[in-house]
């Protein structure tokens, strides 16, 4: 053995190669105040990866840094986090894996991920219908499953404690949905504010719909600004339009409510739509060389190639050769109010930040105060402390009869004022609402508090059932993430089970399909105990070492002498 190691020396100096280094990981996250279990994710990966010999480590940070270096500056290895979208369909891959948004900034194809038979099978599912698009859908998530360029985990719970002796229906709001706090029933006359508590800063300060923000900051602002058409419980709405027309083929008019206005008093035109739609694909409004989009709603956006304002109260949209179905898709982004956006297309005024040349002020900006539409108004924010909305008394809701609207969301707030109160933990929170100094938590709180809050006996649990997932993302513009192989052997190091049992405490489920909770899953990627694609090497959250490193060897790779896995 020596000496054929000996050879394999010689020969490496004779074809002037080096040695392979060993491979490094770090697995960026956020620390455990910003998640429950990102950081417990990310730390029990690592292990999993140091028996197969791997050398990984851990480096939490703040959120804002982590969506810097990872979704705006792609410099990561692999990171941990939570899909933003609680509202996923099919079309919502288009944006997260095409490879036409690999270089660009925000949560469209964090990974760089650039596969032509992928493109083919996003573009098919966007204009086709029925059967075809269905067989599409399948193809598309069976390729994801084996190309691996982010591993899907868990779909987590969301637990929240809650006290009903102001308010009451908390049951049926659910979190991730904005209009869930337009549900809410008063039962005391004398509470005017719903306070809510939350460890997340972000929602003391930034309040931009734009921004690759993830969790309650999107929940937030969803009910500042107003879309076209709204989602509730998987279905849509008409709510900025009264009414949506298909006038010929791939062309929509939308017809405002009369009397629409923003916050500050500025009426809502046909003309604020039609400059959404146009900023949303660039926020540099065709100023310089260089398209700056924003880092959310670009699957969306995209959907539309032109935008017109035939009057005061008409848009009318351009579509391409996409489904109907999937086309209204692009009605539910925010509608944006022209006199404050238009201000926001030069280029940031932010030091320390490297950007890139795609960047605008409206992809930076803190956007505190908000001008929007939606149903609550801002009123104040102070940092890492509180943040107030109030009722919009000309929204809609509060001046018009709106039958063709939900009973449960159309009479608009219960509340005159919205008050969120950050705190620095979960247990804090469970406590402001345990004394009575708070109505609500806000969401995601961590399996540690669920004895606390069913000891209280004022305090009520709620468990929603997500439908955003947490995953492993894969950097693969870089070695060695690019080779498809080596990202399925880091899969099958992967016991989801495990991780639901020893993260989650089982209020999570295991996951194989990013769309495993709607119903284009197909039967086989359908989680029934075991990932038939990657399935783990292992047994009872242990991995197999031997195992493990003979399928490394397998697919080309080698140890060195002290057992750490080589590059190539």
């Amino acid at each position: 053995m020596a000496a054929t190691s000996g050879c394999v020396s010689r020969l490496r100096t004779v074809m002037g190669r080096e040695r392979p280094d060993p491979v490094t990981v770090t697995i960026k996250t956020v620390p455990a105040d910003d998640d429950p279990y990102a950081l417990l994710i990310a730390r029990q990966l690592s292990e999993w990866l140091r028996a197969a010999g791997i050398n990984a480590n851990v480096l939490p940070m703040a959120s804002e840094e982590l969506l810097r270096q990872v979704l705006v500056n792609h410099e990561y290895d692999l990171f941990v986090g939570r899909y933003p979208d609680s509202t996923l369909d099919a079309d919502s891959l288009y944006s997260l894996l095409h490879s036409q948004f690999a270089t660009e900034p925000g949560w469209q194809n964090p990974f760089g991920y650039a596969n032509l038979s992928v493109d083919d099978l996003l573009a098919r599912q966007r204009t086709t219908d029925g059967d075809e698009r269905r067989q599409a859908v399948a193809d598309l998530q069976s390729t994801v499953a084996r190309e691996n360029p982010f591993t899907v985990l868990a779909f987590p719970d969301v637990i929240r404690a809650a006290r009903n002796d102001r308010y009451s229906r908390f049951g049926t709001a659910r979190s991730d949905e904005a209009l869930g706090m337009l549900q809410l029933h008063r039962v005391d006359d004398d509470a005017d504010a719903l306070r809510v508590t939350t460890t997340d800063e972000r929602v003391t300060s930034t309040l931009n719909p734009l921004l690759a923000s993830v969790g309650r900051v999107g929940t937030v602002t969803d009910l500042i600004y107003d879309p076209l058409v709204r989602r509730y419980r998987g279905e849509r709405y008409p709510w900025l339009a009264e009414s949506t027309t298909w006038v010929e083929d791939g062309v929509l008019e939308a017809t405002l409510r009369p009397d629409l206005s923003f916050h500050d008093g500025e009426a809502l035109t046909a003309d604020d739509v039609v400059f959404s739609y146009r900023f949303l694909r660039d926020t540099a409004s065709g100023e310089r060389n260089q398209a700056a989009p924003t880092m959310r709603f670009r699957g969306r956006s995209t959907l539309v190639e032109s935008a017109t304002a035939p009057d005061r109260r008409t848009v009318r949209l351009a579509f391409g050769e996409e489904t109907d179905s999937v086309a209204k898709r692009a009605l539910t982004v925010p509608i944006l109010p022209r006199h404050v956006w238009t201000e926001r297309t030069g280029e940031p005024r932010v030091g320390g930040l490297d950007l890139g040349g795609g960047t605008t002020e409206a992809l930076v900006t803190a956007n505190i105060p908000p001008v929007g539409s939606g149903p609550l108004a801002f009123v104040s924010a102070t940092r890492n402390d509180r943040l107030v909305l109030e009722r919009f008394a000309d929204h809609f809701l509060e001046t018009a009869d709106t039958p063709e609207l939900p009973d449960a969301v159309a009479d608009g707030a219960a509340f005159e004022e919205l008050v969120m109160k950050h705190v620095g933990s979960d247990s804090s929170a469970v406590d402001l609402v345990d004394s009575g100094d708070a109505d609500l938590t806000l969401a995601g709180l961590g399996p540690g508090v669920l004895r606390r809050i069913g000891q209280a006996e004022e305090l009520d649990l709620l468990v929603d059932r997500s439908q955003s997932f947490y995953f492993l993302g894969f950097n693969t513009r870089r070695a060695p993430y690019a080779n498809p192989r080596f990202r399925q052997l880091i899969a099958q190091l992967v016991d989801r089970r495990h991780l639901v049992q020893s993260v989650f405490s089982t209020f999570a489920a295991p996951a194989i399909s990013p769309l495993a909770r709607t119903d284009w899953v197909t039967d086989d990627l359908a989680w029934r105990g075991r990932d038939p694609i990657t399935p783990f090497i292992g047994a009872a959250g242990e991995v197999d070492e031997a195992q493990a490193r003979a399928a490394f060897r397998e697919a080309g790779y080698q140890y060195d002498d002290q057992g750490r896995l080589l590059g190539v």
